[in-house]
């Protein structure tokens, strides 16, 4: 099993990384015979993975930071880097190796007090590995200012450090960073292909697997929740009942409070299993007593981590709404296709009836309009309107259709 093996449906990305890690691990050979670089190698330290939502940028980028530090001896004899079984590929993928920092946020930005942190690191050189590796995962959000920051350490970096950043879209990260990347760009996979790695990675129900493949159109990390998860089942079937629960007024509104709960419940889940042990932590670490008063001068540190978690729940109620939203929309767009004739196949195949019934009931107009105001819910929200109001007016238009 290669580091590449969980990279689904991305031939084209995958061989492009696999040439630039075996030139990069000439490169470093090269340096300590002391021979010249390769002017013309694949290799460069910086790149920009992008691609819709659950396409595998992470994972790309992951895989790519293992082949990176990959130390199997077969390279020696002509094999090539990311075997998955050595001390270098494994601690990258597993998050434990020294010189590979990945960078995920729970938050709703990424700051530049956290960015500084980064570029500092980015200057040392590895401590055991082969190359210092930074994957940001969620470089769309960073903050203008970071953005900043960032780009000095993009400029001019430090001789064995690779910057990994993933985002959507090119348009999600400044161009004068884009501009000094290296760009990949990774497509939606194919269903059987998704369903495939489900069942060989997570020993998944081969009818399981499929039907999650299908329902979330390719979203891998989706597709191995619903796949896995009970709740996580239930919350979509209670999303795709919206739609036949909205014929009058008092239906909308109880739907939109429903779908809010659900993603309050979702922030409130998250916030038991991890802020009482961040705050337990913090205080040891302070020097607090279990029941007794913090030390003096430890107030700002607590009002730091506080500050902390409330924008980590807002960040997770927002994308479970988001979530509920994007089913919505996948609702929407089967019915469109059965009120078209179109050949795509169905998505959401297991609530057919429900579907057949929207689509008879409604013209092609009324279905695009549904579609639209979905989204302009999911804009509304960008632009901070209240998240309940927002989802109120949605469920409004979508009964006018």
């Amino acid at each position: 099993m290669t580091v590449w093996d969980d990279l689904v449906g991305q031939d084209r990305v995958r061989e492009q990384l696999a040439a630039a890690a075996k030139d990069a691990d000439a490169l470093v050979t090269s340096v300590s015979d002391g021979k010249p670089l390769d002017q013309g190698s694949k290799m460069t330290h910086a790149w920009l993975f992008t691609g819709p939502p659950g396409s595998g940028r992470s994972t790309a980028a992951r895989a790519f930071a293992a082949a990176l530090q990959c130390t199997s001896p077969d390279r020696a004899l002509g094999g090539a880097p990311g075997c998955g079984f050595c001390d270098g590929c494994h601690t990258s993928l597993i998050g434990t190796h020294a010189d590979v920092q990945v960078i995920r946020t729970d938050l709703l930005s990424i700051g530049v007090k956290e960015t500084r942190d980064l570029v500092r690191r980015a200057q040392l050189s590895p401590a055991v590995g082969r190359w210092q590796v930074i994957v940001m995962e969620d470089a769309d959000r960073l903050t203008e200012g970071a953005g900043n920051v960032l780009l000095k350490a993009v400029e001019e970096p430090a001789p064995r450090t690779v910057w990994m950043l993933c985002a959507p879209s090119l348009e999600d990260v400044l161009p004068t960073i884009r501009s000094r990347c290296r760009h990949l760009t990774l497509s939606t996979p194919p269903v059987e292909a998704v369903a495939d790695v489900l069942i060989r990675r997570d020993g998944v129900d081969p009818e399981r697997a499929h039907s999650a493949a299908r329902a979330t159109q390719g979203h891998i990390g989706r597709a191995r929740r619903l796949a896995t998860d009970e709740r996580a089942r239930a919350r979509r079937a209670a999303v795709l009942k919206v739609p036949l629960r909205i014929a009058d007024v008092g239906g909308c509104l109880k739907a939109a409070q429903e779908l809010i709960d659900t993603a309050t419940d979702d922030a409130k889940q998250m916030a038991e299993e991890v802020d009482v042990k961040e705050t337990e932590d913090l205080k040891a670490a302070l020097g607090g007593v279990a029941g007794g008063r913090m030390p003096r001068g430890t107030a700002g540190a607590m009002k730091e981590l506080e500050d902390k978690q409330k924008r980590r729940k807002t960040r997770t109620q927002r994308d479970s709404l988001d979530l509920a939203l994007t089913e919505l929309t996948g609702f929407y767009r089967d019915v469109l296709a059965l009120q078209l004739g179109s050949k795509l196949a169905i998505a959401n195949a297991d609530v057919q009836d429900s579907l057949d019934r929207i689509a008879e009931s409604s013209t092609p107009a009324q279905t695009l309009r549904r579609i639209e105001s979905v989204i302009a819910c999911r804009e509304a929200m960008d632009r901070n309107v209240a998240p309940l109001l927002a989802v109120e007016a949605m469920t409004m238009a979508l009964r006018a259709g």
